[in-house]
C-alpha cells in the first residue's frame, strides 16, 4: 500500500486528490465528498484505509471549492465538471467505479457511464431533501445505467431504505443516520457500521468487476 495527494487542474480551479494504492490492485475506486464535508468523513477514510488492502485502490477527489477554503458547496453541474476533469487524470489500468457520499453520490450517479465506469457507489444518496418525499431523485439515482450500490442509514432523513425500490441493490446500516453515526446505545457501534460499509462495498466491487473482465481479491478476514 502506498499514499499519495496531488493537485489537479479543473474548468472550476484546483481539486485534489488523495490515493492510498494497492500493491496489486484489480480495481480503482473514485470517491467524492458531500456538501457538508470534506474526504475526511468516517466513511471515505474507512473505505481508503481498509480497501487498498484486498486489492482495491481508492482515490478521493477534493473538490475545488472545498480547496479553496469555502464552506459552501458550488452548484451540482460545477461537481460534475470538477469530477469528470479529475477522472480523466487518474490514468488507471484497472476498472473504474464512480462513487461518493451524499452531493457526491448523485455526481458519481450523473457521471460514471460517461467516464466509463463500471460500476457507481452511492453512500448515504440523499434521496429528497429532508422532509420533502415529493422532491425525488430517484431518476437520477437510475440514470446512472451501470450496477449501483446504495449504502443507506437506517434513519437517514433523506431517504430512509424502505423509500428505495425493491429492485435497488440496497445495504443497510442499522441505527446509522445520513452521516452513519449510530447512536451510543443503538446496538450498532461506529466501528460495526464502518465494517458493514466496507465489506459490502468489498463484496460488491469483487461481484461487479468480475463481471468486467477483472478478479477480485476475496473478502476481509
Amino acid at each position: 500500500m502506498s499514499h499519495s495527494e496531488r493537485t489537479v487542474e479543473t474548468p472550476y480551479g484546483p481539486a485534489r486528490l488523495v490515493t492510498d494504492r494497492a500493491r496489486s490492485p484489480y480495481a480503482t475506486l473514485l470517491l467524492g465528498h458531500g456538501a457538508g464535508g470534506g474526504i475526511d468523513s468516517r466513511d471515505l477514510e474507512a473505505l481508503a484505509h481498509h480497501l487498498p488492502r484486498h486489492g482495491v485502490t481508492v482515490v478521493r477527489l477534493e473538490q475545488p471549492w472545498r480547496v479553496a477554503g469555502r464552506k459552501v458547496a458550488t452548484p451540482p453541474p460545477t461537481l460534475d465538471g470538477a469530477l469528470v476533469a479529475a477522472a480523466d487524470q487518474l490514468r488507471t489500468r484497472t476498472p473504474l467505479v464512480i462513487g461518493g457520499r451524499s452531493a457526491g453520490a448523485r455526481s458519481a450517479a450523473r457521471c460514471a457511464s460517461r467516464l466509463g465506469a463500471v460500476g457507481c457507489l452511492a453512500l448515504a444518496f440523499p434521496l429528497h431533501p429532508p422532509g420533502k418525499p415529493e422532491k425525488s431523485r430517484l431518476d437520477e439515482l437510475l440514470g446512472a445505467g451501470l450496477p449501483t450500490l446504495v449504502i443507506q442509514g437506517e434513519r437517514d432523513t433523506m431517504g430512509s431504505p424502505e423509500e428505495f425500490p425493491d429492485h435497488v441493490d440496497l445495504t443497510v446500516v442499522p441505527t446509522a443516520d445520513h452521516a452513519f453515526k449510530t447512536p451510543a446505545r443503538g446496538g450498532v457501534s461506529a466501528a460495526e457500521a464502518m465494517a458493514i460499509i466496507v465489506e459490502s462495498t468489498l463484496e460488491w466491487i469483487n461481484r461487479e468487476v468480475a463481471g468486467a473482465g477483472g478478479a477480485g481479491n476475496g473478502l476481509p478476514d
